[in-house]
């Protein structure tokens, strides 16, 4: 492979890897769409037993959020690998997420928590939304200045936060080391 990123092979392996996400999702189990049998543009506002179903819901900012992150991580740590190929690999660890955050383990773990309460994981489409997101995250954290990047990051954490008491960093925190006190405060109590 050479050190440049051809655009062609850059998004035939962007698209690779997010097809084999989602025949994976799809074998494990997952429904391609909502079981009540529609597809909605925005799932954020239906049921519990709908939510992640659907192409958008409460959650899409935080995989657009991912795309700026895995950008700036990537810029710190292999800045010297062409653009392209950073996004391919930002690209394989979100698919690798995707795939891990619909197994049982991790479904189970975010039932327990205040905010997932009733999760029952993504559908297909969702989850290929959730890439799609990351990857626009990624493109425009390569081209927007820094200071705009964390102004859309914090934007972003501080409206979720706001209409869901939920975002990326309580999501990450109470996933890893569950407060008490957060939970509580995101039950509304």
């Amino acid at each position: 492979m050479t050190r440049a990123s051809p655009p062609l092979v850059v998004t035939a392996l962007i698209t690779l890897i997010t097809l084999i996400a989602m025949i994976v999702l799809y074998v494990m189990g997952r429904d391609l769409i909502c079981a009540c049998g529609t597809v909605k543009l925005w799932g954020g506002n239906a049921p519990l037993t709908e939510s992640s179903k659907h192409l958008l819901d409460w959650y899409s900012p935080s995989h657009l959020l991912h795309g700026f992150l895995f950008f700036g991580l990537l810029w710190l740590v292999a800045r010297r690998v062409p653009l392209g190929w950073r996004l391919v690999i930002a690209t394989l660890i979100e698919a690798c997420w995707e795939v891990l955050e619909n197994t049982p383990m991790i479904i189970n773990t975010y039932r327990e928590l205040p905010a997932g309460a009733g999760y029952s994981g993504d559908s297909v489409i969702n989850s290929f939304m959730d890439i799609c997101l990351m990857v626009l995250g990624f493109w425009l954290a390569s081209r927007l200045p820094v200071w705009l990047s964390v102004l859309i990051i914090v934007g972003f954490e501080a409206l979720t936060i706001w209409l869901i008491r939920d975002g990326l960093a309580l999501n990450i925190l109470m996933l890893i080391y569950p407060i008490d006190a957060v939970a509580i405060w995101q039950t509304g109590g």
